[in-house]
């Protein structure tokens, strides 16, 4: 009797904490995030400048900003790419969690769904090439305040009422493969199929490969339980284990790496380009399908080879604060196309960084509870994962705690890669010391980090708790 009573008591618990937990992020009122007209923007390598498309000094200022092959564009083109990257948020009304009986992340998942943006636009260079945009994009319209205070209502009744059960689900259905009949028509209807594999892959069920439920099962294996706060260390572990189990065909061609001690092994990246899962044979992996970073996909069987590999480097860029003489290092790093962006934020509520402008960063904020989603129904809504609101943040408050994240294509990429970073680590006058270096060799030849869990491994990541600072929203051209 006194297990049931306690359980009983666990449960109400859970209940009322959901539906707080529910009334605080998503009634959250966004205000207006404030664009110059002045300056460049930065968005994972691409630059945009929101003068008019005449203005001689806007090509000028975005060659200075970036590379030479960035794209110039407007407003209309920096809105169609920002809503195109894969949004992840908090979300209710899930299947129970693993090793727990919530039903919902708010609240404490929002490292673990930043690590999941940041994944999901891996697998966007990875399938789809940075030039991809959504095509239904422009389309959405930013949630007002009436949108959200309505929906929270009704989820707030919901869950006053009793708890819903989503039911279960097996894999994504499969891909289709009829296509309309001009070659254009044709290439549009294969990438919106992969756009709606990836998204599935994040669905919050217990089959999706990368989803909620799998990432936490994998952090129970490594001292973390749903409901505790997942440092950006913690997560890059969580997120390259992920994606090493994943079973499905699809994701057979890409792995991931995570720096040690905030050194990346040469040796170790280009061996996790050319080997294979283990238990995988070789042949195998011809059957995943085609990656690319141009904007056409590529036969699989010109990459038997090789595999693309994710670089995740947890790095620390300050002691209590993020250290100012860092903030063109950042700035330097987002303006990469292989970029895959950074996930840190403030202290205790995380944010995925995927550009800025001038002392600003632009980012992705899952701290919004929306509804689950059925990823296993053949046309089910995208318009959830996607974000027509960005927002910014200065750089002065941005958590020194952070994960960087790569794309790299092949073992000649990688060359390439390490060689480019190699020079924007350089030290200036004012910094002492790079935030990441690229050594030679394999990790285990140094033995500098040999039996640490990924839990020791987050020691320099501390953060302060007594720390709080607000958000902002929606944006308009001043």
């Amino acid at each position: 009797m006194e297990n049931k009573g306690s359980d009983e008591v666990e449960t109400l618990k859970t209940k009322f904490v959901s539906v707080w937990h529910n009334v605080k992020y998503s009634w959250a009122l966004k205000s207006k995030t404030s664009f110059s007209r002045n300056s460049p923007v930065l968005l994972l390598g691409k630059c945009y400048h929101f003068k008019a498309e005449d203005d001689d000094s806007v090509a000028e200022a975005c060659s200075e900003a970036c590379d030479e092959d960035s794209v110039v564009g407007n407003v209309e083109a920096f809105r169609k790419d920002f809503t195109s990257r894969v949004w992840l948020t908090y979300r209710e009304e899930l299947p129970p969690l693993p090793g727990s009986t919530l039903t919902s992340d708010c609240g404490w998942g929002c490292m673990l769904r930043a690590g999941q943006m940041m994944l999901a636009q891996a697998l966007i260079l990875h399938f789809l090439g940075r030039d991809w945009t959504w095509s239904e994009a422009m389309a959405l319209q930013p949630l007002d305040t009436e949108t959200w205070t309505t929906s929270a209502a009704k989820r707030l009744v919901a869950s006053l009422q009793g708890p819903s059960r989503p039911p279960e689900h097996g894999p994504p259905p499969p891909l289709q493969t009829q296509a309309p009949g001009s070659a254009e028509e044709a290439d549009a209807h294969l990438k919106e199929m992969y756009h709606r594999s990836l998204v599935s892959w994040f669905g919050d069920s217990p089959s999706a490969q990368l989803g909620l439920h799998r990432l936490i099962r994998t952090g129970l294996t490594m001292g973390k339980q749903a409901g505790d706060w997942y440092g950006p260390a913690v997560v890059a572990h969580i997120l390259k284990k992920a994606v090493e189990e994943a079973m499905d065909p699809g994701l057979a061609g890409i792995t991931a790496y995570v720096s040690q001690d905030c050194t990346v092994y040469s040796a170790d990246v280009i061996d996790s380009h050319r080997a294979p899962r283990a238990g995988q044979p070789s042949a195998e992996r011809s059957e995943a399908p085609p990656t690319s970073q141009s904007d056409q996909p590529v036969s699989a069987s010109t990459l038997t080879d090789s595999r693309a590999v994710i670089i995740l480097i947890p790095v620390r860029l300050g002691g209590e604060k993020t250290n100012p003489d860092y903030f063109n290092f950042a700035k330097s790093i987002l303006s990469l196309e292989y970029c895959i962006g950074i996930i840190g934020g403030k202290p205790k509520q995380a944010c995925y960084f995927v550009g800025f402008q001038d002392d600003s960063l632009i980012y992705m904020d899952p701290h919004y509870c929306q509804s689950f989603v059925d990823v296993s129904t053949s046309n089910f809504p995208l318009q959830s994962y996607h974000c027509p609101s960005p927002k910014k943040m200065p750089f002065s408050k941005m958590d020194p705690s952070c994960t960087i994240g790569f794309y790299s294509k092949s073992a000649q990429d990688y060359e390439r890669i390490s060689q480019e970073l190699s020079k924007v680590l350089q030290p200036s006058a004012k910094e002492k010391y790079p935030a990441f270096t690229f050594v030679q060799g394999h990790g285990r030849d140094y033995d500098l980090s040999a039996g640490l869990t990924p839990e020791k491994r987050e020691w320099p990541f501390i953060r302060d708790p007594r720390r709080t600072v607000t958000t902002t929203g929606d944006f308009v051209l001043l």
